[in-house]
């Protein structure tokens, strides 16, 4: 009645866990899903953009400097100060 479906990856393949730029594994990364798939993906980059910008932040750069070197409103600049500094 069912159909046997034959294991599509090979299994004698030598594999590179070459990892991402969060971690330099694949088969040791903490997170649940990998970053590189769909939504998480860019959650992620966003989390990476908000340190960046709080660091730079904290640096002494001003909130409309910020807002022109990564291309979003004051308000996004804002938030993530906030966010990151609750």
């Amino acid at each position: 009645m069912y159909e046997t479906i034959e294991d599509p990856l090979p299994e004698h393949i030598r594999y590179r866990d070459e990892g991402c730029d969060l971690y330099p594994s694949c088969l040791d990364c903490p997170l649940p899903r990998c970053r590189y798939d769909g939504r998480e993906r860019r959650q992620v980059a966003k989390e990476l953009r908000n340190e960046e910008i709080l660091a730079l932040h904290r640096e002494g750069r001003g909130v409309r400097e910020l807002s022109r070197r990564y291309g979003v409103s004051p308000r996004t600049i804002y938030r993530a100060i906030r966010r990151s500094d609750g």
